[in-house]
């Protein structure tokens, strides 16, 4: 029984756990405009809303607690490990940390992450020398800095996916959209037909399979 009830309650790890990420987040992306704060702010709010349920309260798992039991009777759904939804539903009984769904959300986040890091190191250059921002991945999206964002918060849905976080997700998503068609707005009127030219060769999110031309 114990296991069980010390599995929550832990708001020192919900702390610790945010500030890493966060601070973590932040050493990449210094932000600097109000533009640059709300995206990080943003991310920041998923962060502590993930670790909030992931160690100090489980709102996700008392929400759906009858539908839970009655569906999985032989889980305990207030174990730590249960948070692992996806493990639980589709019947991975063993440590949930080798899962497939958690294997594969340490690659989104770390992929994020590299992403996040090799973004900032081009985007802090082409500031400093007042150019635009076009090689490294930027040679292959415009916006990195959002995709690592996404990536890094998909991830974390497939590791412990909440309800408020899955509704906090899509929202999220718009918002970086938007936010990238204010930079570029801003980036045409500063760098004018160079922006132009980078745009039409060079994908906003996604990039481009096989050769480039």
């Amino acid at each position: 029984m114990s296991p069980t009830e010390n599995a929550y309650g832990l708001w020192s790890l919900v702390i610790i756990n945010s500030l890493v990420f966060i601070i973590f987040a932040f050493s990449f992306t210094k932000p600097r405009t109000p533009r640059d704060w709300r995206s990080f702010s943003a991310f920041s709010a998923f962060i502590v809303a993930l670790f909030t349920e992931m160690y100090g309260f489980p709102l996700t798992i008392y929400l759906l607690s009858g539908w839970l039991q009655s569906h999985y009777p032989g889980v305990d759904w207030f174990a730590h490990d249960s948070g692992h939804l996806l493990e639980m539903l589709f019947g991975w009984r063993a440590n949930p940390h080798f899962g497939p769904f958690h294997i594969l959300s340490m690659v989104f986040i770390g992929g994020g992450f590299i992403l996040l890091s090799s973004a900032w190191k081009v985007l802090y250059l082409a500031q400093r020398s007042h150019r635009l921002a076009t090689t490294g991945v930027y040679a292959k999206v415009r916006h990195p800095q959002y995709d690592a964002f996404v990536l890094i918060m998909f991830g974390f849905l497939l590791q412990w996916p909440t309800l408020l976080t899955l509704l906090m997700f899509p929202v999220l998503v718009w918002m970086y959209l938007h936010l990238a068609r204010s930079e570029e707005k801003d980036a045409l009127a500063e760098f004018g037909d160079a922006y132009n030219q980078y745009t039409q060769k060079t994908p906003a999110f996604f990039p481009r399979m096989g050769s480039a031309s």
